[in-house]
């Protein structure tokens, strides 16, 4: 699944590698993925206050991952393959239980006072680690755009220039839920709305099992 031998490291430096990093980061973190969907579906069930500890934790959590990766975690996957089945089953497992979690949603009406919660910043920041999707974005983000041995500094700008993109770019997410909240006010579209999300975040998982 994850194969970074693959992702040669192009010759930039200065503002070309900075410009570079940036395109990268925001066309990967905008396109559709686990987090996109579980965002979008909870700014429709709980607005974009409630989002937003979410967004961070997204952010936060992959920045934290490329800090790690860019010290040396990538080295493991190659050394060890094993590590990338486990990563596929136990990501594959917690993207289930999220997807059966949005299918049983409350109606935005009911939300504050019923025991449904979105999603909150732990929670968003530890599934960065089981999220196939970030591990190819950081792997990818640390094999083209860092140098072979690079400093802790180096490591920490960019892991820091990808979170500020990062999250502005989920947030157009959340802000487009919230703007279908507005048509979703009757229970049966939302209910069908979030059966929908739960499904699409099920389909997700073919690329992940079929690579």
């Amino acid at each position: 699944m994850i194969d970074i031998s693959q992702l040669p490291a192009p010759d930039l430096s200065g503002l070309q590698a900075f410009l570079a990093l940036c395109l990268y980061t925001a066309v990967t973190s905008v396109t559709p993925g686990p987090n996109n969907m579980m965002v979008l579906a909870s700014g429709v069930n709980f607005g974009i206050r409630r989002t937003l500890p979410h967004i961070a934790g997204i952010s936060i959590g992959f920045a934290a991952m490329i800090v790690i990766m860019g010290m040396g975690l990538g080295m493991i996957f190659e050394t060890y393959p094993v590590l990338n089945t486990v990563l596929r089953w136990v990501g594959g497992a917690y993207l289930l239980y999220l997807a059966w979690k949005i299918a049983g949603a409350a109606a935005p009406e009911d939300a504050e006072r019923s025991a449904a919660r979105p999603l909150g910043f732990i929670g968003a920041a530890a599934f960065q680690w089981v999220n196939p999707k970030a591990w190819v974005m950081a792997l990818g983000a640390v094999a083209t755009y860092l140098p072979g041995s690079p400093s802790l500094s180096s490591v920490a700008a960019a892991a820091l220039l990808m979170a500020v993109i990062n999250a502005p770019c989920v947030g157009i997410w959340a802000a487009f839920g919230v703007g279908l909240r507005r048509l979703l006010t009757e229970p049966a579209k939302l209910r069908a709305f979030n059966l929908t999300m739960a499904t699409l975040l099920v389909v997700s998982l073919y690329p992940i099992f079929m690579a």
